[in-house]
């Protein structure tokens, strides 16, 4: 019967395209300020549709708090009223191309470059909703669990429209297990579920010296200059093999998961020739078990056009990832008072909060996880890993909040070479059957594990 279940997914797969080709043209962006609302409403209507088709009823295109719309709908087991639920998750609106003179195919056109599938949301997270349907065609009617579905609209700005949805529907989305298909495996050809999520503590810090611009030449030596002390603090936060250094943030932390090679790293980050790799600890360790501090953005001026002038201030944006066990609160205030202390020549100091999220952590060992990992086996034909993630998804700690029984699974169709949030993302088609057959598997699993 397994075979069947896998002929009846490769089958599908010109239409996987086909679909994934029409659900990567909806420049579904959600930010008014770049591209017409139209794109993600019109995103959103097809994935209802799409579901439709497959006996899901009650579909609706619920408004959030941001302004986006969620899509939701539900469909009964075949068979007896005492089938688990599970809950289906994903999101149909996707980052910004950036720059799109670095892509090499039409970001918002499905163009196939040997053998991978290039478009913006092709893995992330369009191909995940496509992994949905084709798991659901290839059951059929022989379905017997109980299914929701939630399809979000603005996952990607990080407006929390979800995040606010959930608390306030706790009886629509309420599940025995809940498949986020956000996240992916280690590599292609590799079952991996992430159990493991770094939080965020975004911040601005202003830096303020003079009243005024003041000449260089005339004014340059005792006067104090803003910019330079600015830069005096950021390099504080790392030390000189590239740990960072925040006073009061533990930065000794191990992970105990699968590996992450050095080299391979190295390949996936597109680090340059004989440039070294931060920390003192693994690459696993240094991604998902300790802090992590990016300097996102500094106000100074542009060297074209600078003039022979001491910056009267300046001010830097600062992402500070945590990994669990820290606490944003406690993460914020050991940020600010290091920046603060290490502020040179008593320049004035404020630190403001931008952003803020909670790390995440899971276990593995519930029914859900038992009925997977046979999935993934059968599937792949080896066993499932897992791994942590150094991104964060703030919705995982939502559900985890509002429904303290559920088992939380972070699984889906990415993986390193897919090149999430950058120019020519790619999905690789086999992960996409590949999934699809291992969420079908553990659907039939699940009912009876």
């Amino acid at each position: 019967m397994n075979e069947d279940l896998r002929t009846a997914v490769e089958d599908q797969l010109p239409r996987i395209r086909t679909e994934l080709a029409e659900l990567v043209s909806f420049r579904s962006v959600a930010d008014a300020r770049q591209y017409p609302p139209q794109e993600c409403e019109r995103a959103a209507t097809w994935v209802r549709d799409r579901f439709g088709e497959l006996g899901f009823t009650n579909l609706a295109l619920y408004p959030t708090a941001d302004g986006s719309k969620a899509v939701y709908g539900e469909r009964r087991a075949a068979g007896n009223g005492h089938s688990p639920t599970v809950l289906l998750y994903a999101h149909y609106d996707v980052q910004p191309p950036l720059d799109e003179k670095a892509w090499h195919t039409p970001p918002f056109e499905l163009t196939e470059v040997d053998g991978r599938w290039y478009g913006r949301g092709a893995a992330d997270c369009k191909g995940n909703i496509l992994m949905h349907l084709t798991a659901l065609r290839a059951l059929g009617d022989d379905i017997p669990v109980n299914l929701k579905l939630i399809v979000e609209g603005s996952e990607e700005q990080g407006t929390g429209g979800l995040e606010e949805f959930v608390p306030e529907h706790v009886d629509l989305l309420r599940a025995d297990a809940i498949l986020v298909c956000d996240t992916g495996n280690a590599a292609v050809g590799v079952p991996t579920v992430t159990t493991s999520l770094r939080g965020l503590v975004n911040v601005v810090v202003t830096v303020a010296a003079l009243s005024s611009e003041m000449h260089s030449g005339m004014f340059g030596g005792p006067a104090p200059d803003a910019l330079a002390a600015l830069v005096r603090m950021l390099s504080s936060l790392r030390d000189e093999q590239g740990n960072t250094t925040i006073t009061g943030l533990d930065a000794s932390q191990r992970w105990h998961g699968v590996d992450y090679p050095a080299d391979q790293f190295r390949a996936d980050a597109h680090v340059l020739d004989g440039v070294s790799l931060l920390g003192s600890g693994s690459v696993a360790d240094m991604l998902w078990a300790r802090p992590a501090v990016t300097i996102l953005g500094i106000d100074c001026p542009p060297v074209v056009g600078s003039a022979a002038a001491i910056q009267p201030s300046s001010r830097a944006r600062l992402n500070l990832r945590i990994p669990p066990g820290i606490e944003p609160g406690a993460a914020y205030d050991a940020l600010s008072a290091h920046l603060r202390a290490a502020a040179p020549w008593n320049v004035r100091v404020t630190v403001e909060r931008e952003s803020a999220g909670s790390p995440f952590e899971v276990g593995t060992d519930g029914r859900a996880y038992a009925a997977l990992r046979e999935a993934f086996r059968e599937s792949y034909g080896r066993d499932m890993t897992t791994e942590g993630q150094g991104g964060s998804i703030p919705l995982c700690n939502v559900f985890a909040e509002t429904y303290p029984d559920a088992e939380i699974v972070l699984m889906g169709v990415e993986e390193p070479k897919a090149l999430i949030h950058a120019p020519n993302e790619s999905v690789d088609p086999s992960e996409i059957t590949h999934m699809a057959l291992a969420e079908a598997l553990f659907l039939r699993g699940y009912a009876t594990a």
